[in-house]
């Protein structure tokens, strides 16, 4: 399982940080988890394109999660890139549907894939029931943000697992979507000092990742002023696992008994 983090920020522009997203590779898939402005720019840094894209998994309907969804189904109909001849299967909470239904009303048939070319999933009752695809199985948990947030949680066929926040204060579904995880992504939005409703400090973080008992953990979605201070000695200090703060483009290999290493 390769994972690259394709977008480390948040809704504040920048240039070093796009908007969430996530990439999850196995042998043959390729699931994004989020899609938020950056995102299609950044998976061809990545060395992949649009059509190969297998599965969205979107956390929740904010903007910096979500806003690229729209170019890339556009540019899926009319861009000069080879065809899409895969299914792209989109996946969310509660709300998918009609999140999707809203977005049509706007762009039209500007935004619509034959019926064999994209499918829509929502998760209406999750509690970590595993959902089996080619390659990998994904896991859904509720959490603490918005009513349709999810955590989850991706598992290859030899049992890696990597786990991922979303937007989420303290919550048992956040403990529960990293139970074990080789590889946890927690959003750490704000330092310690300014904690805000419905997200994670990078000590908060640290106690979620080591209640789990997960095996590494990645602090992603940093507002600016978490460059103005150590956020990873924040989160060591509630969790004594190896943390690292996510870069734009960072890669993961998980590939070994004790979680994989970063390339």
């Amino acid at each position: 399982m390769r994972i690259t983090i394709l977008g480390s920020g948040t809704c504040t522009p920048r240039l070093d940080r796009s908007a969430a997203a996530v990439l999850v590779s196995t042998d043959r898939s390729n699931l994004l988890l989020d899609i938020g402005p950056g995102t299609m720019r950044r998976l061809l840094e990545a060395g992949h394109a649009i059509g190969d894209l297998t599965h969205i998994a979107i956390t929740h309907f904010h903007p910096d999660h979500t806003a690229e969804l729209v170019p890339l189904l556009f540019a899926t109909r009319y861009a000069e890139a080879p065809p899409r001849t895969r299914p792209l299967t989109v996946l969310g909470g509660p709300g998918l549907k009609a999140f999707f239904s809203g977005l049509q009303a706007v762009y039209g048939h500007w935004i619509v894939l034959p019926d064999d070319l994209l499918q829509m999933r929502e998760i209406d009752d999750p509690a970590g029931a595993a959902q089996a695809f080619a390659d990998f199985t994904l896991s859904a948990f509720p959490v603490d943000h918005r009513p349709e947030s999810l955590a989850y949680r991706i598992a290859d066929a030899g049992g890696r697992t990597v786990a991922c926040s979303g937007d989420s204060d303290v919550c048992d579904g956040l403990v529960a979507a990293a139970r074990g995880a080789d590889l946890f992504i927690c959003e750490a939005s704000k330092p310690d000092d300014l904690k805000t409703a419905g997200h994670l400090t990078p000590s908060l973080a640290g106690r979620m990742a080591a209640r789990a008992g997960a095996k590494r953990l990645v602090l992603t979605h940093l507002y600016p002023s978490c460059d103005a201070v150590d956020i990873v000695k924040q989160a060591a200090a509630t969790y004594k696992g190896p943390v690292v703060a996510a870069t734009d483009l960072m890669r993961f290999t998980l590939d070994q008994p004790d979680g994989g290493k970063s390339k």
